[in-house]
């Protein structure tokens, strides 16, 4: 298989397909392009009719769009152990209100592992970081200091580029929310992204908000 990725630093949807292929160890090339670049778009539109990342190649198919890829991996193969066992839990497992929600975290406090910043957040922002600590909390109520189902699951791949932006603009959490944050920044798997994030010197001004502190 082939995975195409944005820079390490800024793209959050490329961390959530990566980050889900890398933990259950499904082998994979990669390449990175610089996002929003002339050859970004040239190399991408060579294969895939959308020039979005991530997208992924799996002999004749192919596949684009976090979530769909998450699934497909989940599918073709993991027998769908990327998703909880219960059904309780899967009714429940967030991934979708990531996916479609959250728009205004995610367009002031865009991801920028490098970074330590200021922001002032409008109170669209603020309602959608009181959702994420709600649901932090809640699932650190039922699995204390674990992933948000006990085992890691593509609800936590999802979840996982908020917990860095939660870091990079310092947003003071409860102990239970961050809880979460600590142990998923433990992750292994996550730290060899983030210090290949640490390496990049590409700069792409859109994702630069705030202020430095």
């Amino acid at each position: 298989m082939h995975l195409f990725i944005g820079n390490k630093n800024y793209s959050s949807w490329s961390l959530r397909a990566w980050y889900l292929m890398s933990k259950f160890n499904i082998p994979f090339e990669e390449t990175q392009l610089v996002l929003d670049t002339p050859d970004f778009y040239n190399e991408l539109k060579k294969t895939f009719a959308l020039q979005k990342v991530p997208a992924l190649i799996d002999g004749d198919l192919q596949v684009w769009d976090s979530l769909a890829i998450c699934e497909y991996i989940n599918d073709a193969y993991l027998s769908g152990a990327a998703w909880p066992k219960y059904i309780t839990q899967r009714a429940k497992a967030l991934s979708a209100e990531m996916h479609s929600g959250f728009m205004a975290l995610r367009s002031e406090m865009p991801m920028n592992i490098r970074a330590t910043r200021k922001v002032d957040l409008s109170s669209e922002a603020l309602k959608d970081i009181a959702r994420i600590h709600e649901i932090f909390v809640q699932q650190q109520d039922v699995f204390p200091n674990e992933w948000f189902f006990g085992d890691f699951s593509i609800a936590d791949a999802m979840y996982v580029p908020i917990v860095l932006r939660l870091k990079t603009y310092q947003i003071t959490l409860s102990p239970e929310a961050q809880q979460y944050c600590d142990f998923v920044m433990r992750c292994p798997v996550l730290q060899t992204w983030i210090t290949q994030a640490l390496t990049e010197t590409d700069i792409v001004e859109c994702d630069e908000a705030g202020t430095p502190v």
